[in-house]
């Protein structure tokens, strides 16, 4: 029993990466529209400050990074959240380690 559950711990980490990898990608590609969305909804610009943009002030360059960092964390995390809880109904085996975190 104990060999089985190493094993499939041992198997997990294969199985899951291209898993978290293309949820990743597809909460990204989301979280990039959701931006795009909030931005236009809240500026009514189509294009969000870049850091290198002369024509921008500091505040409205520090709020579009903090608004953008907001959507990506929050899609990262229900990507990831979504794609441990699919794993383990799948094969019973949590994909985290025991101390919990992304590192």
């Amino acid at each position: 029993m104990a060999k089985t559950m190493k094993q499939k711990k041992l198997k997990l980490p294969l199985g899951y990466k291209p898993l978290g990898f293309a949820l990743g990608w597809v909460s990204g590609t989301l979280a990039g529209l959701a931006f795009q969305k909030t931005w236009k909804a809240i500026r009514q610009e189509d294009n969000a400050p870049d850091a290198l943009d002369r024509d921008r002030g500091w505040t409205e360059v520090l709020v579009a990074a903090a608004i953008q960092g907001a959507l990506f964390a929050v899609a990262r995390s229900a990507a990831d959240r979504a794609g441990a809880t699919a794993v383990e109904r799948r094969t019973g085996v949590w994909p985290g380690d025991a101390k919990g975190g992304r590192d």
